[in-house]
């Protein structure tokens, strides 16, 4: 008869039954530690480029080469008896020791703050370093992140027509060297990748609120706080902004809002719309139009001086007044080339208002020198 061979499972996988005499037991063995964990022991000796580190009861953990030289800064104010935080690299390093790594430490307790300030919306103040065609680039805690452009304030977003990112670009570098405030939304250490916001999250709650306060035709006063080819931002009340469009600036034509409003002035504007979240502003509505009494100036067959301001598609227009402007007609002439030739812009000319129709603020003009 054969002798039995007994094979006893390791105590990582007994398996013994609730109220067993040594399940308590078995549960209060600590797991050794792995490769990756942050462990926390005591310094014992340190000499020729090495930290001994006391991790009861699994041994004694060792700082060394590469590792002792990345911390070399922190281990120079160590001393024995010191409590130090550590990673471990090798379980099983090098001569029995089990192997630690304090840079790593310290940068896993840092991704580790980072997760825990994404779940508490915790805000900090960072100096933007670098601009970007995609956003800011900013540092906390030592490690680069990214604030996509996107993730800007209505205040610092960049307000450039048809997304034209040379523009954005400009728009971004005026940001760098000044102080936001942002939350970290992302943080990823293993593609040491860290994004930032700078809004807040309840933006559209709060500006919702805050657009409930106004109604289409309120007269109110704000900021100009923006200035683009389209037209201009200004700003209502703190966090809520309306647009002025180009057209909306003043009833003669204006090619340059710069020419006009300056970042900063205060203006006074009409609520002309409210749709999707978006305030439409008009400052010409302030203004008398023109057109509602040119017809006690003007009259059909009248000969009046006009000045180029624009070429289109359809031949120049001529300004009468400021606010009314008439429509010289290519067809007069035998090319758009001898239209530009013989009218040119800036200067003033004869005209006779050949159609006149001030309700539909429409007027026509003949270049009156041409046919005399």
């Amino acid at each position: 008869m054969s002798e039995e061979k007994k094979v006893v499972a390791p105590a990582a996988t007994i398996h013994l039954s609730e109220g067993h005499p040594m399940a308590a037991f078995v549960e209060s063995i600590p797991t050794p530690p792995s490769s990756g964990d942050l462990v926390e022991g005591t310094i014992i000796a340190i000499s020729r480029g090495r930290v001994y580190v006391a991790l009861p009861p699994f041994g004694t953990g060792l700082i060394y080469g590469r590792e002792y030289l990345n911390a070399a800064d922190v281990l120079r104010k160590a001393n024995p008896g010191d409590t130090i935080s550590a990673k471990v690299v090798d379980p099983s390093g090098r001569d029995g020791y089990i192997e630690l790594s304090l840079k790593e430490a310290r940068q896993a307790a840092i991704w580790g703050e980072a997760e825990t300030a994404i779940l508490s919306q915790t805000p900090y103040s960072l100096i933007v370093e670098e601009a970007n065609k995609g956003g800011l680039i900013l540092s906390w805690q030592g490690i680069q992140g990214f604030l996509p452009a996107s993730q800007l304030s209505s205040e610092h977003y960049p307000r450039v027509p048809e997304g034209d990112k040379d523009k954005i670009l400009g728009e971004l570098m005026l940001l760098v060297g000044k102080p936001l405030s942002v939350r970290i939304i992302t943080a990823d250490p293993k593609e040491n990748k860290l994004i930032f916001s700078e809004r807040t999250g309840n933006e559209a709650e709060e500006k919702g609120s805050l657009i409930d306060k106004y109604q289409v035709g309120d007269i109110v006063e704000g900021e100009v706080t923006g200035i683009v080819d389209f037209g201009i931002f200004v700003k209502l009340e703190q966090g809520l902004e309306g647009l002025a469009h180009i057209s909306e600036l003043d009833w003669g034509l204006v090619e340059d809002p710069h020419a006009l409003f300056a970042v900063g002035d205060t203006v006074r504007v009409k609520i002309i719309e409210i749709k999707d979240g978006k305030i439409s502003l008009s400052v010409k509505a302030l203004k008398d139009n023109p057109w509602h009494t040119a017809d006690e100036r003007y009259k059909k067959g009248m000969e009046v001086p006009g000045v180029i301001i624009k070429y289109n598609k359809h031949g120049a227009l001529a300004s009468i007044e400021e606010g009314v402007a008439g429509l010289i007609h290519v067809s007069e002439f035998a090319s758009p080339a001898e239209l530009r030739e013989t009218l040119e812009l800036g200067k003033t000319y004869p005209f006779t208002i050949a159609l006149f129709e001030p309700k539909e603020q429409r007027m026509t003009l003949t270049y009156t020198a041409k046919k005399k």
